[in-house]
């Protein structure tokens, strides 16, 4: 007997089997039979009771039709298999589903005719329609039978959702539809059943409270009449679209005169804008009677008649619906995009939809679309895209409002009308309602006003300066919210989440507008950017007014005056309440403009990239070595060190000399034979099966290696080139090989790989084998991008060719500003040292007149002097007869390069070295005119923005900004005819895939075409993903998904970095089990730094438990914010250990998984190491692992190379780092935080938290294995001072440290010991050194202000030793 219990398999079950006490039976009672509204399907359940069993039984029919009687696969069949549909990227997985929406389910069409006029439209079908009947009459029966069941599961499937609608079933058919794989047999057969018509006419839909269910009706309805031809996969045009619809109308109008010419003579002579509404056609039709509508629809090919089991009435109600919503007028997508708000207000914040979202659970569909492996068009991504980054914008717009509406405690006043506000938020400021100066009449086609500009005053005289300052900051085009709050008297309290018909008024928010900022005014009404300095005698008179212009939402503001025509209550009035939000929390409005108007105007993915970015075909027809444009020889310059390298780092291929001389060859190298090399083996032939010794083995590739003598630049140091230092390894070498060539290419870096020079090596050869081309840099942070941007400063790239844009380029560690503003002062500074140099040429030819005057005049002289010069010059010098001597006699520009390393020309120097240094010197003067050629127009155009617009549009071929400044800017660089030939994303895991696609599209199409050539896509999706606030668009929605993760998913092909040179190889191995491939390089096995042990501790990395301190583990003050007082006083206590052995403050960084205890942790910092206490200082940095990614504490991100300050400092990097959690694993069961957190250290790393709810959690086990093998409590050593000179694997006694407490105490008789010993030395406290990173200020913890406020308060004076304790 079987494990089911079900004896036969083949036989059908009986009654005692479905009415007894068989397990499934029992199974089916206990978890899903029963009467609930809202069912959690239980996964571990369904696995090792129904699917292990199947499975094992290699799934009998038998079995199966039990479960279907007891109604199981009802009950979880339509989760599980959208749950699959999902995950076509598995291959065993798509083999089983692909067979289930084959074209053989149309064998379940109502008729033939239908059928063979699809086959009319598109020949294929035909001929695949065939295959599948010659495959079926040519299977055995046991084949036959599983034939008959693919072309039957989903028709048996609909019908049994026909007669029991569900939301689960909707939200599966909605998956299969949305994707063009199943889409493409599936859309006809829903059609055809008239599924839709069939859907709106059910109770279930019609019923009151089921708004879940008809909002999954309309997404269901917009992807089944989703504009695209399923067979091509072409999204149709908006004439393509009407042409459609006029033709349906068309032919109902040739059936009606020809069949019902007395009754819809009226309807066949109408113009189509006469009955393509739904209340018109519905009036022409009825006049028939329902046998003549039986024949009216038969005639169009629609369904009349349903199997007897589906229970469906085709009567007189299910035509007419058919009939209307088959010709009725749709709007299409983009019409709904185009009406939909970019902006709030309280009923887009408070609609049902949105909060329904709130509570996913995982039991529920939810009527929202998905970010799946595939899209049916970018059309189709962008509408997704725009709806779910909409919706989780209005969310955490919700939640600010609520937050601060609550820190405000609203009260009534003693009049009714009047509102009064007890508590204190800094991001808003009580108002009195805001005066509408004007509005402007409406744009022609438009029926709202243009404009609606409005003036608010601020009362700002009882703010502190700082918060002042953050409303004065306000710039232009900035999003403030005005609120109308009304607290009710029967308010309910403030939660985290909201009850299922919450509405505004439950939070006391009445009204809510959006408002975009125009201008700051003072006082005096001068705007604050340019207001003069009040000050007297060095006093300033302290701010108490400003005056806020804004401009209204337009089409708000109309439906508003609306309603106050119609008695309603006038909105402006009562708004009593600004709200600001932080800045770069709130560029939602923008970015939302962008995804819009990029859907509007149909613009172009590049060609070679938009069937692999859509997810349909090769995944690897985007790679070089499937594209015709790809480069067999190239110009590698200094990727290499030497011929060494290059043999190492191709070990699959034959490299050879193009000369035959394989030992003396010096770099630069020339690589020849890579497109062969690249390619892929032909795959053996599937009609002869080989053994595995007969099949030939492909004969190594050959690559041929030139070189060439690199060009003399110039005479003078500055003129050599920067050369590269890093010897690249193998994998690294491929994945530039790769992204230098033409089309994409996708870069895995687990931590310390050095994807961040590998992808600079790129942009390097990039910049020098291709100069007419431009390269855009894309980074998800400030800090990745100008990490990524300093690197770039340091290769051999003319820094006039550099530009950084958005707000982080003051960050940059650099001298010179790569900033617009910053590249034309430098333009306009080089014009002078470059107009000096012509004047000293001038004196060289003792040539008189003002040659240097100017770039004009400059290039007046160029023609008349100095290129004749040369080319008498080069005369002579190219005569057979012309000696070294008189080569040298005969130079024009001695007294020129005369300043310059002498002799200029050695005398032991043979002729063609002299004719080499003569034409570094030509190179050098060639020089000087060409970038006066480039600062030309700078002289020419006179407004500071012309000037800008100019450089970044023609001048800059390296441009590096965030991919939210591509978002916010895209329109405005676009429509400056911004073009490029490249793109290269670091961080890209990180980075959501509607941000990874914008940067894509930042230029308008040439041609039709976008001139993209490149993309390459460096990150690590088993780090960080994107960062979504609410869990239903995170997880059923899937709106983390990053393109980068995706791409990995459908196969792209990637090159994964496999050698890391970042931390010790010990702590490297606690997340090596992510990347079982992952090596060491070997200075992390040789340098010093490695090889010893950390001062004062016992392990280099070790786990302490941490146990409830003061009776108390985590807290929650608020909702999500965790808090943990134990270990932030425990983190804070190591720190002060580490600085009193000596550690600098910038080796040591303290991280945390939760926002709350970072807030805590810099509480606790500055009241024991800050205010009135320099023995200590502050970490480097206080941050959450969120945060952290792409950083490390001062580290090596090159393998060899080091940043100015690491060479200053030194590199010696340690982590503490506070877990927090006692009571479950929270935030870091998703393992790829974990990986994260680490990954930051490179020699130590120290690791707080609770072991009895870490070593529980099956997910991170292979993590905290390594870890529990050693001691739990803290281990330290005495007698040593850092650095230390103890080896890592040196034993010594080491003294446990008990708890919080015991540590405390021997970190307080440390101090003292310290403190005596300073006396001795006079007394004073020496200054403590500040890292650039620890002057920086975080101000976006709310949780974190009385640490701000004490250190705002007064930069304390130097103090007395005998004030520290």
């Amino acid at each position: 007997m079987s494990r089911s219990g079900i004896p036969g398999n083949d036989s059908r079950p009986s009654v005692s089997d479905v009415e007894g006490e068989h397990e499934w039976t029992q199974l089916a009672r206990n978890h899903w039979n029963k009467p609930v509204k809202s069912r959690k399907i239980k996964n571990e359940v369904v696995k090792d009771e129904i699917w292990d069993v199947l499975e094992n039984e290699g799934f009998p029919y038998r079995s199966l039709l039990l479960l279907e009687n007891l109604q199981l696969l009802e009950k979880f069949a339509p989760s599980t298999m959208t749950i699959a549909f999902q995950s076509l990227d598995n291959g065993l997985i798509r083999r089983e589903c692909a067979p289930l929406v084959s074209i053989s389910i149309w064998q379940n069409l109502a008729s033939e005719a239908s059928r063979e006029l699809k086959f009319e439209q598109h020949p294929p079908l035909k001929k695949a329609w065939r295959a599948v009947a010659r495959k079926f009459d040519s299977a055995d029966e046991t084949a036959q039978t599983k034939l008959r069941f693919d072309r039957a599961w989903l028709y048996s499937l609909l019908l049994d959702f026909i007669g029991r609608l569900q939301e689960s079933a909707t939200e599966f058919l909605t998956d299969l539809e949305s994707q063009l794989p199943t889409r493409r047999y599936v859309n006809m057969l829903l059609k055809d059943l008239n599924l839709l018509a069939l859907i709106r006419l059910s109770p279930l839909f019609n019923q009151t409270g089921n708004g879940l269910f008809r909002d999954l009706f309309v997404l269901l309805r917009h992807f089944v009449h989703f504009p695209i031809d399923d067979n091509t996969g072409r999204q149709h045009t908006q004439l393509q679209s009407y042409e459609e619809h006029c033709a349906r109308l068309a032919r109902l109008q040739r059936v009606s005169l020809k069949n019902f010419k007395d009754r819809l003579t009226l309807l066949a002579l109408s113009n189509y804008a006469a009955i393509d509404k739904r209340e018109d056609l519905e009036a022409h039709l009825e006049s028939l009677s329902d046998a003549e509508l039986v024949g009216l629809s038969g005639s169009l090919g629609i369904r009349t008649k349903y199997p007897a089991a589906s229970k469906v009435d085709v009567g007189r109600a299910l035509l007419l619906e058919t009939l209307l919503s088959a010709h009725e007028r749709r709007r299409t997508f983009r019409e709904v995009m185009r009406d939909l708000s970019v902006v709030p207000t309280e009923a887009a914040l408070y609609e049902p939809t949105l909060l329904r979202n709130e509570h996913y659970d995982g039991s529920r569909s939810l009527a929202i679309p998905k970010l799946n492996l595939q899209y049916l068009s970018v059309g189709d991504f962008l509408w997704r895209s725009f709806v779910l980054y909409r919706c989780e914008s209005f969310f955490e717009i919700r939640k600010d409002m609520e937050e601060t509406v609550k820190r405000l405690q609203p009260k009534t006043g003693q009049l009714p009308d009047k509102v009064h506000f007890d508590g204190f938020s800094r991001m808003a400021i009580p108002i009195s309602k805001p005066a509408i100066i004007e509005a402007a009449p409406p744009m022609v086609g438009h029926d709202k006003p243009a404009f609606v500009r409005a003036e608010i005053g601020l009362d700002v005289s009882r703010l502190a300066e700082s918060v002042r300052r953050e409303w004065d900051s306000l710039r232009q085009d900035d999003v403030v919210y005005l609120l109308a709050v009304d607290p009710a008297e029967d308010r309910r309290e403030l939660t985290n989440g909201h009850a299922t018909h919450a509405t505004s008024r439950d939070f006391g928010i009445r009204f809510l507008r959006a408002a975009e900022v125009e201008q700051v005014l003072d006082d005096n009404g001068r705007v604050i950017r340019d207001a003069l300095d009040d000050s007297t005698n060095g006093y300033v008179q302290r701010p108490r007014m400003r005056r806020l212009l804004v401009k209204l939402d337009a089409a708000a503001y109309k439906s508003d005056n609306a309603r106050k025509s119609e008695g309603q209550p006038d909105v402006y009035e009562s708004i009593n309440l600004i709200v600001r939000r932080k800045g770069r929390e709130n560029n939602f409005k923008k970015i939302l403009e962008t995804i819009r108007s990029l859907a509007l105007s149909d613009v172009p993915v590049p060609d070679w990239l938009q069937e692999v970015f859509l997810g349909f075909g090769d995944p690897t027809g985007a790679s070089y070595t499937k594209l015709p444009n790809s480069i067999d020889r190239l110009d590698f310059r200094d990727t290499f060190l030497d011929w060494k390298h290059v043999v190492a780092s191709l070990p699959d291929k034959v490299v050879a000399s193009s000369s035959g001389e394989d030992r003396n060859i010096e770099p630069p190298y020339i690589l020849q034979g890579i497109i062969s090399a690249g390619s892929e083996p032909p795959r053996p032939s599937k009609k002869r099966r080989r053994d595995h010794d007969e099949t030939p083995q492909p004969a190594p590739k050959l690559i041929k290696v030139s070189t060439y003598e690199p060009p003399n630049n110039g005479p003078y140091p500055t003129d050599a080139p920067k050369i590269n230092q890093i010897r690249f390894t193998p994998v690294q070498v491929e994945a530039i090989i790769s992204g230098t060539q033409p089309g994409l290419t996708v870069i895995v870096g687990p931590p310390g790989t050095g994807k961040t020079d590998v992808a600079t090596q790129i942009i390097n050869n990039i910049y020098h084998d291709f100069p007419s081309q431009r390269t855009l840099l894309i980074a998800h942070s400030n800090q990745a991008l100008n990490q990524l941007f300093q690197k770039i400063t340091n290769l051999d790239i003319d820094e006039r060719h550099l530009l950084r844009l958005g707000h982080g380029e003051e960050d940059l560690e650099t001298e010179v500003s790569y900033s617009k503003h910053g590249r034309v002062e430098s333009f306009l500074d080089n014009r002078g040292y470059y107009l000096a140099e012509v004047d000293r040429l001038a004196t060289n030819f003792q040539a008189p007149g003002a040659h240097g005057n100017s770039c004009e005049t400059a290039g007046y002289f160029n023609s008349v002097y100095v290129v004749p010069a040369w080319s008498k010059f080069w005369d002579y010098s190219n005569a057979e007869d012309a000696s070294s001597s008189d080569i040298v006699a005969s130079f024009p520009f001695h007294q020129y390069f005369s300043n310059a390393p002498q002799p200029l020309f050695p005398p032991e120097a043979s002729r063609a070295r002299i004719l080499d240094i003569a034409r570094g010197c030509q190179r050098h003067i060639e020089r000087i005119f060409t970038e006066l050629e480039d600062i030309r127009p700078f002289e020419i155009l006179r407004t500071s923005r012309d000037k800008a617009n100019y450089l970044l549009v023609k001048e800059a071929r390296i441009i590096a900004m965030t991919s939210t400044h591509a978002a916010i800017r895209r329109q405005e660089i676009a429509d400056l005819g911004f073009h490029y030939d490249n793109v290269i994303m670091e961080e890209a895991a990180q980075i959501t895939e509607i941000e990874n696609f914008i940067p894509l599209a930042l230029q308008n199409p040439q041609s039709g075409k976008i001139p993209l050539q490149r993309v390459v896509l460096c990150g690590d999706h088993l780090q960080n993903s994107p960062v979504v606030q609410n869990l239903a668009f995170r997880q059923f929605a899937n709106l983390e998904q990053s393109l980068f993760l995706r791409f990995v998913r459908l196969g792209v092909p990637t090159i994964n970095l496999d050698h890391q040179g970042r931390a010790r190889p010990s702590i490297a191995e606690l997340y090596k089990w992510r990347y079982p491939k992952l090596e060491n390089l070997p200075n992390v096995l040789t340098e010093p730094e490695y090889l010893r042990a950390n001062a004062g501790f016992r392990y280099e990395y070790q786990f302490v438990d941490v146990p409830d301190y003061k009776g108390s583990g985590e807290s929650q003050p608020t909702p999500h914010y965790f808090q943990n007082l134990g270990e932030a006083e425990y983190a804070v206590a190591i720190y002060q250990y580490m600085r009193l052995l000596g550690y600098p403050a910038g080796k040591i960084s303290i991280l945390t998984t939760y926002v709350g205890q970072k807030a805590l942790i810099r509480d606790v910092l500055g009241h024991r190491c800050c205010k009135g206490n320099r023995l200590f200082g502050l970490p480097r940095l206080v941050t959450t692992v969120d945060k952290y990614q792409g950083e490390q504490n001062d580290c090596k991100s090159s393998l060899y190379s080091v940043t100015l300050w690491e060479l200053l400092m030194g590199v010696y990097a340690d982590i503490i780092l506070s877990l927090v959690r006692t009571t479950r694993v929270g935030y870091l069961r998703d393992i790829r935080r974990l990986t994260v957190a680490l990954s930051r250290a490179r020699l130590g790393l120290y690791i707080l938290g609770r072991r009895s709810v870490f070593e529980t959690c099956y997910e991170l086990r292979e993590a905290f294995a390594k870890l529990f093998e050693r001691p739990d409590r803290l281990l330290l050593t005495t007698g040593e001072m850092f650095p230390a000179s103890r080896l890592l694997g040196d034993d010594l006694e080491a003294t446990e440290m008990t708890g919080l407490e015991h540590l405390g105490q021997y970190v307080y008789e440390m101090t003292n010991a310290k403190i005596e010993s300073l006396k001795v030395q006079g007394g004073r406290l020496p200054m403590v050194e500040q890292t650039p990173e620890m002057m920086k200020v975080d101000v976006e913890d709310a949780g974190a202000g009385s640490l701000e406020k004490r250190m705002e308060e007064e930069e304390q004076p130097e103090e007395d030793i005998d004030g520290v304790l």
